[in-house]
Formats: C-alpha cells, structure tokens, sequence
C-alpha cells in the first residue's frame, strides 16, 4: 500500500494543483519512483489511497505502472491518516503486505527488510534509518532484541556534537501481517505510529526494527526538494534542472535552480536556487534567489509569499 493522501502542507505552493505523490522529482513524480521500487522487489498487486488532487496521482499511476502490475485507488473523502487509510481497506490485506509513503525515493534493500520481519516473526517490522544530521524526524528506540520499544519527539537539530550514536529515524517503509489491524481502530482517523504500533506494544507484540543502509530522500518540505535536486545536480555536473518546453532568452542565468515544464525566462533574467512551477514566466531582467515561483492564478488566497505580475513568489524555508 502506497500512501498518497496527504494535503502536502510544507511543500505548498508547489502541491497548489496537484498531490505531493504527483510533484516531479528530476522530471519524474514521485509515485513513479515508489511504484519501480516495489515492483522492483517483485511486489505487483498496488493500493494507494487518494485524497488531496486524486486525479493527479491517477493520472501519474497509469503513465508510470510498471509492466504487469495491478493497483486499486481508495478516495478517503476525508483524511483518514495511516492507520485509518489501512482500516479502510483491511478486507484487502489477507497476507503480508508492504506499506510505503508516497513522499520517498529510495535504493533500501527491501527483501533484506522482509527478511527480518521473517526472522523474528513480527507482527510488524519497521525500517529505520540512524539520523545522523538529526533532521525533523521522530526518533524511534529499540530494544537489544531489535524489538521496537516505542517513539519520541525529533531530536534536537543543534546537537551535532553529541557523543551518542545518532538517533534512529523511520523511513516510512514497513512491513506488517494483516492481525496489525486489530490494533488499529475503525471507522475513523488514526496514525499507526501513534496509535496502531502502540497498542499493539503494550499488547507483548514483536514491533522489529531493520535498520537498514543506502539512499533515502523524503520530499515533505520545499527545502529537503531543492535540496535532493542540488545533490544529484552536482553529481552529474548540472547548474539546472529542466523539464520539457524550456525557453531562455539571451544572457540569462541559472544556477542551483529546478525548472519544471514550459518555463520561460526573459532577457538577463537570473535565478539561483529558485523552484519554478510549471508555465510561469519569469519576466526580462527579473532577479530571483531562494524562492519557489507559481503562476498567481493556482492560488487565489495564497496563504504565504507575495505576487509579481502574474507570478506568485514564496520564500524557500525548511
């Protein structure tokens, strides 16, 4: 199961027209990346459940399916949260089944995952990540058996000096047997971090931690987006990334900047480390750093940044 509901607060204005699942990630959505990942480890039979844009997520599903694989959709017309989204369609898990968050790109080893949950015979297995630059994440604690004790809040960002091993994070790639879901309640909105897992701890259950190696991008904030992109620009020795349409008038300049589809920019236009939506024109002269540009007319009422022309202009913060 793929989740893919969420409103995409943190990545707004950029999810002003479309669900994060469906935002491009080097020209890409993001579903296509989870879809690969898990056909990729043989996994074939989908469900993702929709709400915020539903019909972005459809249309990037049945461009990017992989060959001989099947999915269903489930609208949640209102917000269910993790575990409620699993309450919803719990006739559907009757075996062992793979939960990812439709906000990652990642190369984790997910059969060496499987096999853990195997191993210790959990009821759900968790893969977790140490979270060396100690980001915004939960921290999750295990016990000596690699049994999974609980969770606690992100830990604090300025402590990179500490002498501890760094905190353990959750990848929002997991593992789980359908008896998971009498521990989830139903018929309304829950987190299985925060319910669902917990209950079933307290109940003597084998909650497993993997804690696993490789790659890992999650794409919840505009500043982790850019980010991700510099990152795989500067491996291959881009200044910009650009989708299909681009037109640049002579004497512009791009740098550390990700251009989605039909952009234009005008004569000696600059951008440095800008995210621009698609079809936006950025006007002759216009010099831009660190910010995110949209057409104005996505967002009636934006609730951030200020309009330009036909542009509105959001600051890139984390």
């Amino acid at each position: 199961m793929i989740m893919a509901a969420g409103y995409g607060t943190r990545l707004w204005p950029l999810t002003a027209d479309r669900a994060k699942p469906a935002v491009p990630f080097l020209n890409r959505p993001l579903i296509a990346y989870s879809l690969e990942y898990l056909a990729r480890f043989g996994i074939s039979d989908f469900i993702i459940n929709l709400h915020h844009f539903p019909e972005t997520v459809k249309a990037a599903v049945e461009r990017h399916l992989p060959p001989n694989c099947r999915v269903q959709f489930s609208y949640e017309p209102e917000i269910l949260g993790t575990g409620g989204a699993l309450d919803k369609v719990r006739d559907y898990l009757t075996e062992s089944f793979v939960i990812l968050n439709g906000k990652i790109v990642t190369d984790i080893d997910l059969s060496a995952a499987i096999e853990t949950h195997r191993r210790q015979n959990a009821l759900a297995t968790l893969v977790l990540l140490p979270n060396v630059r100690r980001e915004k994440f939960s921290c999750v604690h295990i016990a000596d058996d690699g049994r999974i004790l609980g969770f606690s809040k992100a830990p604090d960002p300025s402590d990179t000096q500490s002498t501890n091993s760094p905190p353990l994070m959750f990848t929002g790639i997991q593992i789980a047997e359908p008896r998971l879901l009498d521990y989830i309640p139903r018929g309304r909105f829950s987190h299985t971090t925060q319910e669902g897992y917990p209950n079933a701890i307290k109940h003597g259950e084998m909650i497993a931690a993997h804690i696993a190696t490789g790659h890992w991008y999650e794409f919840s904030t505009l500043q982790r987006y850019l980010e991700h992109h510099l990152e795989f620009m500067k491996r291959n020795g881009q200044s910009y990334i650009a989708g299909t349409g681009l037109v640049r008038e002579p004497h512009t300049t791009l740098s550390d900047s990700v251009l989605w589809e039909h952009v234009f920019i005008g004569h000696s236009a600059s951008l440095l480390r800008c995210i621009v939506g698609d079809s936006v024109q950025i006007p002759a002269g216009m010099r831009l750093e660190n910010v995110v540009i949209v057409r104005r007319d996505l967002c009636s009422q934006p609730p951030a940044g200020h309009v330009i022309g036909h542009n509105l202009i959001v600051p890139i913060t984390d």
